[in-house]
């Protein structure tokens, strides 16, 4: 049988996944020198490794060519749901806010707001939450420069440290939701692959529980 195939987002997830199959025992030295290569094998032929951006990872998951993937709740929450998520991985803390002009109350007066954002649709199902009916603007771009401009009363947007919206004049409103790195799982290899899926779950959750445990654990392994 193939080995198991993990879709990882590029950049800062895939450091901070990497990161966390090494301290449960996984040998990703492939994978830290990959140089132009797309797939790596992880272990010794544990696992293969698929390097693709956020939004890719959950194409591959949900058509099956991979099947387990790493991926943001803000790419969850905006691209897809046809699969599994099985367990939030714990790094990659940030969170969903409407921000606006500092000072300004947003919620002021009667007229219809315009947001403007990366994410429709987790705008507009925040909006709709609170039976608010405003004019979503999407904006692939610095988001924040929409209310700078006049575009926009307010932006939805991820925010980490909140400086960039300080530099800018913008503040936090309302916080939307938390976001982290989930992974998820596609809903045909929950069936055909459970056990290997279970049991990859099971240390990744262990070593979450436990990071100082499994962290000297890597080590006596690797001497």
């Amino acid at each position: 049988m193939k080995p198991l195939r993990i879709a990882l987002t590029k950049g800062r997830l895939e450091k901070d996944t990497i990161g966390l199959l090494e301290k449960i025992g996984y040998d990703c030295s492939a994978v830290r020198n990959k140089g132009r290569k797309l797939i790596l094998p992880v272990g010794d032929n544990a696992f293969e490794v698929v390097l693709a951006k956020a939004a890719d990872v959950i194409t591959y998951v949900e058509h099956g060519v991979c099947d387990l993937g790493v991926v943001g709740k803000d790419t969850i929450l905006e691209n897809g749901t046809r699969f599994y998520e099985i367990l939030d991985l714990g790094f990659g803390k940030c969170c969903f806010a409407l921000a606006g002009p500092k000072g300004k109350d947003f919620y002021a007066g009667y007229r219809s707001k315009t947001i403007a954002t990366k994410y429709p649709k987790v705008a507009t199902s925040f909006f709709e939450g609170k039976a608010m009916d405003v004019r979503i603007i999407k904006i692939e771009g610095s988001v924040e420069l929409a209310p700078l401009l006049g575009l926009s009363d307010a932006i939805v947007d991820i925010v980490e440290t909140g400086s960039t919206l300080r530099e800018n004049g913008l503040e936090v409103i309302e916080k939307v939701c938390d976001i982290s790195a989930r992974l998820i799982v596609n809903t045909a290899s929950l069936k055909l692959r459970k056990q290997e899926i279970e049991e990859l779950v099971e240390k990744i959750n262990h070593c979450i529980a436990n990071p100082q445990e499994k962290q000297e654990e890597a080590k006596e392994a690797a001497q």
